[in-house]
């Protein structure tokens, strides 16, 4: 089964490793494994953690931006895109 698209990064906070997710397509999960795909670079992680305006959220549907925690050492940049892992 393919890879599903949950959205895009919108933007990337280093000091504290949180990429702004759109979420656009399909439902995201803590504990869903995820891939970023951008600049010629992928990587996979788990969602640990989401946040809405600083309050930690299980589940996030289309049309929501969720601060997401990123993996040590990966850094993100907007317009990468993620996709679920199936």
């Amino acid at each position: 089964m393919a890879d599903l698209k949950v959205g895009t990064i919108t933007h990337f906070f280093g000091k504290i490793n949180v990429g702004v997710l759109d979420i656009e397509d399909e439902a995201l999960e803590v504990g869903d494994t995820i891939k970023i795909v951008g600049r010629g670079e992928e990587f996979e992680q788990e969602v640990t953690s989401m946040q809405v305006e600083h309050d930690s959220i299980e589940k996030a549907d289309p049309g929501m931006s969720v601060g997401l925690k990123i993996k040590e050492g990966e850094q993100v940049k907007e317009g990468d895109e993620v996709f679920k892992v199936e």
